[in-house]
Parts: C-alpha cells; sequence; structure tokens
C-alpha cells in the first residue's frame, strides 16, 4: 500500500464562526478515507491558542476546559512542510517528532481564517494547502470589495453602500440620510467582512437602522448596506476547480425565518432544495456566471457562489462569494456535489489532488527565478 498523506486538519479559530468551523472539522475527519490519509487535527482556540491531535467533537463539546488547561503555543516554520504545534496537550515539545505534513486542509470559516491570513501563513511555511489562496481569500472575505469587482466584471449586485463603523459612530444621521439617498427599504445590513450570516439585519424603515448598523458595527469596521431583491430566491452553486473550475448542480435555500439568518442556517427548520427546481437553460446561464464570479477574483480550489433570483423579474443578481464554505452535514457546498455524482469522500480526495497541484505549479514558478 502506499504511504499516507499526513493532512493537517485546521479548525476552530478565533472568529463568531468558531463553532461552525469545529462542526465543519468533525464532518471532514470522518470522511476522508484512513487508508489514503493520516489525519492531524490541529484546533485554535476562541483566544488563539493551538491544539494538536484536539478531535473537533470534543474541542465543541469542552472548549472552556481546552482553553484553560492549554497552554500558549508557536509555529515551527523551519523547512518544507514543517508546520507543527510545539506544546500539544500530549506534551509534545519537539517539533521534529511531529513531522512533516504533505497537505493542509483549513476548515476555518470567517476572519483569521478565510481571509487570507492563514493563507499566508502556510504559504511562508512552504506548506500545500486546500482552497483559494491568499489574494482571493482576501477579496472573497470583503463584501464590498467582491461586489466591486463582480460589477467590473460585468457580473450583476444589487445596489449598496458601504458605510465604516467610524463613520457611523460619528455621524449617525449622515449616514442614515446616505443610506436612504441611494436605497430603498428594505434593506439588509451586514458586516462586510464575515460569514454565516453573523451579525445581518434586515431594516423596514428608518427606525430600523440604528440597531442594525450597531449589530453589525460589532463585528468590524467595515459594514455594508443593500438593497433587498424582492421576493428573493436564494441559489446557490459549488464551484470545484484551479484554472478549468467546475459547477455544480443548484441548490435552493427556502429560510424558516424572515430571511436566511443564522438561526434560520444552523438552529431552525430551513428547507434546502438540491437540486433546485430552475429550468435547464437558465441553470446553465447562472452556471456560467457562477464561474466567472469564481475568476473575477482568481479563486482556486473551491467556493461557493451564491445568487439571489428576483420573485417578480426572475432578474439574477450574485450575492457573495465564499471560498472556505460549511462543510458540515447540512452543509450545502458537499450537499450539491453530491447531488453532481461527486461524494463527500471523492470531494475531499479532489480538493488535496488541486491543492498538490497548485503547489507545484508555484513551486516551479519559485525554482524558475
Amino acid at each position: 500500500m502506499s504511504k499516507r498523506l499526513r493532512v493537517g486538519l485546521l479548525f476552530g479559530g478565533r472568529s463568531a464562526e468558531h463553532d461552525v468551523s469545529v462542526v465543519s472539522a468533525r464532518s471532514v475527519m470522518a470522511a476522508l478515507d484512513s487508508e489514503k490519509y493520516e489525519v492531524i487535527p490541529i484546533g485554535i482556540t476562541r483566544d488563539g491558542r493551538w491544539l494538536l491531535n484536539v478531535d473537533p467533537q470534543q474541542a465543541l463539546a469542552d472548549q472552556m476546559h481546552l482553553a484553560a488547561d492549554v497552554a500558549a503555543t508557536g509555529l515551527a516554520l523551519s523547512g518544507p512542510t514543517a508546520l507543527a504545534e510545539r506544546n500539544s496537550p500530549q506534551a509534545v515539545r519537539d517539533p521534529s517528532r511531529i513531522g512533516p505534513l504533505d497537505v493542509v486542509l483549513p476548515i476555518l470559516h470567517g476572519p483569521n481564517g478565510e481571509d487570507g491570513s492563514i493563507q499566508g501563513l502556510l504559504q511562508l511555511a512552504d506548506v500545500p494547502y486546500v482552497g483559494c489562496d491568499v489574494l482571493s481569500s482576501a477579496l472573497g472575505m470583503d463584501k464590498i470589495v467582491q461586489k466591486r469587482l463582480f460589477s467590473h466584471a460585468g457580473l450583476p449586485v444589487a445596489d449598496f453602500v458601504p458605510l465604516r463603523r467610524k463613520q457611523w459612530r460619528a455621524q449617525p444621521d449622515t449616514c442614515k440620510d446616505e443610506i436612504e439617498a441611494s436605497l430603498s427599504y428594505p434593506v439588509f445590513v451586514k458586516p462586510a467582512a464575515l460569514g454565516s450570516s453573523v451579525g445581518i439585519s434586515k431594516a423596514h424603515h428608518r427606525d430600523d437602522l440604528g440597531p442594525a448598523l450597531d449589530l453589525a458595527a460589532r463585528y468590524g469596521p467595515k459594514i455594508i448596506v443593500e438593497n433587498a431583491v424582492p421576493h428573493a430566491r436564494e441559489i446557490e452553486f459549488s464551484v470545484l476547480g484551479n484554472d478549468d473550475p467546475i459547477v455544480s448542480v443548484p441548490g435552493e435555500i427556502v429560510a424558516a425565518h424572515e430571511f436566511y439568518d443564522y438561526a434560520a442556517k444552523y438552529e431552525a427548520d430551513s428547507e434546502l432544495h438540491v437540486p433546485a427546481q430552475i429550468p435547464e437553460e437558465r441553470t446553465q446561464e447562472l452556471q456560467a456566471m457562477a464561474v466567472r464570479a469564481f475568476q473575477a477574483l482568481e479563486c482556486c480550489g473551491m467556493a461557493r457562489v451564491d445568487f439571489l433570483l428576483d420573485g417578480e423579474t426572475d432578474e439574477a443578481y450574485v450575492s457573495e462569494i465564499n471560498t472556505i464554505p460549511g462543510f458540515t452535514s447540512i452543509s450545502m457546498y458537499p450537499k450539491l456535489w453530491e447531488a453532481s455524482g461527486l461524494a463527500y469522500p471523492a470531494l475531499l480526495d479532489e480538493l488535496i489532488r488541486l491543492a498538490q497541484e497548485r503547489y507545484r505549479e508555484i513551486s516551479e514558478q519559485d525554482t524558475a527565478r
């Protein structure tokens, strides 16, 4: 039997999406073929401490205990694929005892995991990693920048107003006036750099704006306010690949609440229709748009592209791109690929293959200098 690949599975993190990451990692760990891969789980606590060989389920059930008992740790970055934690719950103090990692699978949602931060660290460590690179991760995390790039690429987006938290707190009435001059109610108010529907509100009139903007401002210095699409259908596509990406069948979300907020996504009985009931010709049009959105941000590996379809006109708007989509048992990204004929374990195989392919291409470029 050929040597198993050593896969570092990064999960947890310091963002508001910590819990989602832990559940995703548990699903990934269960699906990876133990005959092909030796999985090295690496957890990151809410306060930024790194834990080696911690089962994601244990971390989710007992986070406070783990965070209190594990000492602060660092990374060894000397030499190719020598990423390791210095101190672990097993008291492994010599990084060389952990050994090299062949590839890292970062299942870290939100800031400090999905925004290019961990991708930059892994690139410096000379470790192949799954998913988008530093540039596309950073672009995909910022809803304001990505919408500008989508527009530049000729892709339709809903009208929006960008705001700074500092601006909102200093001049609230001016900000409200600017929003009302550019948009019409209802509007969605969101943190500009967060996912999993955290911190999102729907404002139906001026009195709603204050609480909505205050909530969004809790999660970062940039806020985006955008027009609500009338009677919107939420359609999503999974994209997979590097230079020649492929697209899944469409999926549709029918939210249990007024909109697909965090509770509707993870705690309520929202419905996922896979595949979505869309005519074939329309599906092909949206798939082509999903590829254009993926390429507009120069994505690689994987991403989920979300659309809003106007319930009155059927006009499509690119809502956002998610460069590390959820991998829980109820997550759309793997569900869409399963419906497209690519089972969860095979999807993970392909993502790891794409990571190694991109690493070889980058290494060839470095060698040519």
